[in-house]
């Protein structure tokens, strides 16, 4: 590596010939300060309690302790978690919205059935829109049974001029 030019202060240049680990005499007031620094970076300085340094005096790295790791709060909500998914209970509602809202009709309809003990009318309607329903429901019954009992009636008498005439045309009209 080049060394820079002289204008440089002789303390600067003692402190870069400490991290070159080379030492150069300017004076003797250099050679102090050179000499000063070359004793201090030989022998590593002293360390704090707790610190572990390697051969040439350099601190190793330390894992560092992770807070939230070490709350017990969550080791706890943890062991929680992993208690719930192991009997498959979900505790974090990550259920569908249709999922949730068919479990909701499904509550209801159960709450409803078990207060009103009455029969059911026309798919769980009741009170007087249901008993209007139903009140129609029986009257269009009547009438469609009306009009199929009048058909059959009009089946069963079967005008004989009809069936001689209708005979005839097929007759007639027979390819031969």
């Amino acid at each position: 590596m080049q060394r820079p030019a002289h204008n440089i202060s002789s303390d600067i240049m003692s402190r870069m010939s400490v991290f070159e680990n080379t030492t150069r005499t300017h004076s003797s007031a250099d050679e102090n300060t050179a000499g000063d620094m070359m004793s201090m970076s030989s022998s590593p300085p002293p360390t704090p309690t707790g610190v572990q340094t390697d051969a040439e005096g350099l601190i190793l790295p330390k894992k560092l302790i992770n807070p939230c790791l070490e709350n017990t709060d969550r080791k706890e909500l943890h062991r929680e978690l992993k208690f719930n998914n192991r009997i498959g209970k979900s505790v974090l509602n990550q259920k569908s919205e249709l999922q949730r809202a068919y479990d909701k009709q499904k509550e209801r309809h159960a709450a409803a059935e078990q207060h009103s003990p009455e029969p059911d009318l026309g798919a769980g309607l009741k009170g007087e829109l249901g008993r209007v329903i139903m009140e129609r429901a029986q009257k269009h019954e009547a009438a469609a049974q009306k009009q199929n009992a009048d058909v059959d009636d009009e089946r069963q008498y079967v005008n004989p001029e009809y069936l001689n005439v209708r005979a005839k045309l097929r007759t007639a009209h027979a390819p031969n």
